[in-house]
């Protein structure tokens, strides 16, 4: 009997080729769990490691993080330092001759932190709070933390997304007390509106109707109270197309550097 020289050769291949992807190919959920508990083990060690060695400022720095980013957020930043990639939490050496500037938002203000330094540079101190800061319930919670002792100059914030269901009554007393609290530090207000969401998002077209609803109640606070408005609905609603992820809330890096660009310009206005 005659065997093909290129068929014995391509089933070779093809054993073999199964052979490798199952030493490397997790074969079940557990395996798959345990590798990505080893990796994060291996990143912890070497992120950990790093922090030691860091100045006292920067390691206390690091340990709040580690306390207030949370089980999504804090293996990002992990993986990030070790891979020496910075972000939005890097931490800020601050120039005493320059104003310093607090940044608090979610993840739509994290995606435009490291823009608004980059305009900023030379201008400002540009912080950020240690966390994605979600909706009003979770600032009553954390508001303390995120103020830190220092004193700013200027406080950027944006409540929104993720209080599109709280009932009105709730959102708006909370902004009432977030507003009061913010005031004590001296620093100028400016509040953000929240941006643009399409209508075919997972949550459906009446997320547009609910971010609709609490900026029309977060504008009327911040006028009753003479806070600043940085209305970054209006500002991108006209531009989206190029810039909005599909079907999703957040946006692209070019959507992200006119925020930056955006809040940037807000904020020289207020220190002038």
């Amino acid at each position: 009997m005659n065997t093909n020289p290129l068929l014995l050769l391509l089933a070779s291949a093809a054993l073999l080729s199964a052979q490798v992807k199952s030493q490397n190919e997790p074969t079940n959920a557990a395996e798959a769990a345990a590798k990505k508990a080893a990796a994060d083990k291996a990143i912890d060690e070497k992120y950990q490691a790093l922090k030691a060695k860091l100045p006292a400022d920067q390691q206390a720095w690091e340990t709040v993080l580690e306390q207030n980013l949370g089980s999504f957020y804090l293996p990002i930043h992990k993986a990030e330092k070790v891979a020496a990639k910075s972000n939005a939490w890097d931490f800020v050496q601050d120039d005493p001759k320059l104003p310093r500037v607090l940044l608090i938002g979610d993840s739509i203000s994290r995606g435009y932190t490291q823009d608004v330094r980059k305009v900023m540079a030379g201008k400002a101190n540009v912080y950020r709070a240690p966390e994605n800061c979600g909706p009003t319930a979770n600032g009553m919670k954390k508001i303390e933390i995120w103020l830190g002792d220092g004193k700013w100059d200027v406080i950027h914030f944006n409540f929104g997304i993720h209080d599109r269901k709280t009932p009105a009554v709730d959102y708006e007393q909370r902004l009432e007390a977030l507003i009061a609290r913010m005031k004590q530090t001296g620093a100028k207000l400016i509040f953000a509106t929240t941006t643009p969401v399409p209508s075919d998002t997972k949550d459906g077209p009446e997320i547009v109707t609910q971010i609709a609803e609490k900026n029309a109640i977060a504008t009327r606070v911040m006028q009753k109270h003479g806070v600043g408005i940085n209305d970054l609905h209006a500002f991108l609603a006209p531009q989206l197309e190029g810039i909005a992820n599909p079907k999703d809330v957040h946006f692209n890096a070019k959507g992200y550097e006119l925020m930056g660009q955006q809040v940037a310009k807000a904020i020289e206005a207020a220190l002038k």
